[in-house]
């Protein structure tokens, strides 16, 4: 059970990179001077990155925690 582990470990940690990214475009332009639509349109490109990388993170920590379990 040790590679379910690994594996899930590996998962939780591209999630958490995707998590990263999002963050850092949405900072980006907020600081590029976008407004209103502008600024709408662009986080709504983000938005599923984010929930792909929090589906990964979730998938990721159950993996790690039934490898422990089991």
């Amino acid at each position: 059970m040790e590679t379910m582990i690994f594996a899930g470990a590996v998962i939780t940690v591209l999630g958490l990179i995707g998590l990263i990214y999002c963050i850092t475009k949405a900072f980006k332009a907020r600081k590029s001077g976008l407004e209103g639509e502008e600024l709408t349109a662009h986080l709504k490109g983000l938005v599923a990155v984010n929930l792909a990388s929090f589906f990964l993170s979730a998938i990721g920590l159950g993996m790690v925690v039934v490898g422990i379990l089991l």
